[in-house]
């Protein structure tokens, strides 16, 4: 499929939430969809924690780099769907050029989990597996990826 929908998930670091949508929307569209995802204030690397949890679902991120939601911008890349999926990212975000949807579902930080090694990789097991539902089945109101490829 040559014209792919471009979607942009962005969350303030780009090193957890934003890369696991992008990652799992990847995974379950990709063949309909050209993926990117950014932050507000790039982190230097993805979170720890999200690349161990998301290597036990078959996904390495290891590899990957935060990028900045601004650079995307200043290179004029054009995106159909802008996702935001922090709460502090909505009101930050850039307006990008072109016919762009723009969506908020927000999603706890794994920054921010707090507990032993083991309650922490359990908390971010928990918003992988909300994201993942939500891209499958996302409730009223929101992006559903799967619709807008059975149009």
């Amino acid at each position: 499929m040559t014209n792919k929908i471009k979607v942009l998930f962005i969350c303030q670091h780009n090193s957890g939430r934003s890369q696991i949508a992008e990652a799992y929307l990847r995974e379950i569209y990709g063949d309909h969809f050209e993926i990117e995802s950014a932050g507000m204030e790039p982190a230097e690397g993805i979170n720890p924690l999200v690349v161990a949890v998301m290597q036990e679902v078959g996904l390495d991120l290891s590899k990957k780099k935060p990028q900045s939601v601004f650079e995307l911008f200043k290179q004029g890349r054009i995106y159909g769907h802008v996702v935001t999926v922090c709460h502090d990212s909505e009101s930050k975000c850039p307006l990008f050029p072109g016919i762009t949807k723009r969506w908020h579902w927000p999603f706890p930080d794994p920054a921010t989990v707090k507990g032993t090694q083991s309650e922490k990789l359990a908390a971010v097991r928990r918003i992988r597996d909300a994201i993942k539902a939500w891209l499958l089945d996302p409730p009223d109101n929101t992006i559903d990826f799967k619709a807008l490829i059975e149009k």
